[in-house]
């Protein structure tokens, strides 16, 4: 990848959305936690309330992990020297698509033939 200020640009944007998604997962890890199943602390439609949160949260936090890998892989490929280049086919990926999303390691083509 050609370009000192635009890697140093990406490599800013994703160290804040690593640390804004880390803040996140801590701030909902209440949400997350095992619902309590005794009947005498909460009603029926309670606790079904709770599980309902429960599993929410629990995607959000699978979603959360998936970005987090893709932003600390990318983050690698900066390290190595390989960001910013496809790692399918090896062409550099344009500016325009690392603009929109910095933690892609793949290009439009390859993206497009991924599915």
């Amino acid at each position: 990848m050609s370009g000192g200020a635009g890697l140093a640009g990406y490599r800013a944007r994703l160290l804040a959305r690593l640390e804004e998604l880390r803040a996140l997962a801590e701030s909902t890890r209440e949400d997350r936690r095992p619902v309590e199943l005794d009947p005498g602390r909460q009603g029926r439609l309670s606790r079904a309330d709770a599980l309902e949160r429960q599993a929410i949260a629990q995607e959000g936090e699978h979603r959360r992990q998936r970005e987090i890998a893709r932003i600390e892989s990318a983050l690698a490929r900066m390290a190595e020297g390989e960001y910013g280049w496809c790692a399918v086919c090896g062409e550099e990926i344009a500016a325009a698509r690392l603009e929109l999303d910095p933690a892609t390691p793949v290009c439009v083509d390859c993206a497009a033939r991924q599915g």
